[in-house]
């Protein structure tokens, strides 16, 4: 992924709240903030009705989640609730549910040329990959969810689907400050990976510019030769919560998941903290049914 930027890249956020608007339970603000020098990212702020509001501490500050997006033209518009797969509404529910959800916009990589806006070429700013510039953007805006009045700062998840499932899992491996992470269709074991029907182990779709071509010019595409894997990440995790959805029929192999969790549960088990960590294999394909994000919702409720 190449090199986390240093303290030579953060700015103030400069927020700006450029549109409201009133639902019966919750706020949803169209936001903007500053990441770095020279860029700019917009997300959808819910912030739920306080009448509403089940999870408040005792100093009335209130959990909050930051809900990433498939890879969809949609992009934030997806998991707030405002068009695209009922399924994939998971901030709007998140916000339901008495969560305040912040919902960013990923506009990194060929698969969001056109989009509205200014996009940001990582490579041309000194990035190895496009996945860290994602990362860098995601914890910029876990500092603007601390700076939200009402949000309870010590207590910070993360929610993804496919593009962000794994977005989700690279965030929490280099920001502790997420407690709780849920992925859904979002990774397998690079062994396991055989997207758009290639063969298991075929990992070159990881390599192009939107995610981190060093796979390609490093590594060869070759899984043996990977530094690291997805099982050591879960790993780390530990005791942070962790909930994995994982169809039997998605692109992301089952079977890869259930390694990945196989593998990480001695170093939660190791301290006591098995029941944080779960997965569930929906009979579906690349999907995040009813059923199992109702499971998601539990287990972030129960800690979170």
């Amino acid at each position: 992924m190449g090199e986390m930027p240093g303290g030579e890249r953060r700015v103030p956020l400069e927020a700006s709240v450029l549109a409201v608007e009133e639902r019966p339970a919750f706020s949803r603000q169209l936001v903007s903030f500053a990441t770095e020098p020279g860029d700019r990212i917009q997300a959808y702020l819910l912030i739920p009705r306080w009448p509403r509001v089940t999870k408040k501490a005792s100093n009335g500050q209130t959990p909050a989640l930051l809900c990433l997006h498939q890879t969809t033209m949609l992009r934030k518009a997806e998991p707030a609730g405002l068009d695209g797969q009922k399924n994939l509404h998971y901030g709007a529910e998140l916000a339901e549910r008495g969560y305040v959800a912040l919902c960013p916009d990923y506009s990194l990589g060929p698969s969001f040329a056109g989009c509205e806006g200014t996009l940001f070429d990582p490579y041309a700013n000194g990035y190895a990959s496009a996945t860290m510039k994602g990362i860098w953007n995601h914890r910029a805006a876990l500092d603007f969810l601390q700076a939200v009045p009402i949000v309870d700062s010590e207590r910070l998840g993360v929610i993804g689907h496919s593009l962000g499932g794994h977005n989700a899992i690279f965030l929490a491996a280099f920001d502790e400050r997420v407690t709780a992470i849920v992925s859904s269709c979002g990774f397998t074991t690079w062994a396991k990976n055989s997207a758009d029907g290639r063969r298991e182990g075929d990992i070159s779709d990881w390599s192009h510019s939107g995610y981190m071509p060093r796979i390609r010019t490093a590594y060869a595409c070759d899984a043996a030769r990977m530094p690291f894997d997805f099982p050591d990440i879960i790993s780390s995790f530990a005791p942070r919560a962790f909930f994995a959805n994982a169809p039997i029929h998605d692109s992301f192999s089952a079977d890869g998941v259930r390694d990945c969790l196989v593998a990480a549960r001695p170093a939660y088990a190791s301290i006591g903290a098995g029941q944080r960590l779960q997965a569930v294999y929906p009979d579906c394909a690349h999907d995040f049914p009813p059923s199992e994000r109702e499971a998601a919702y539990l287990f972030i409720d129960r800690w979170l």
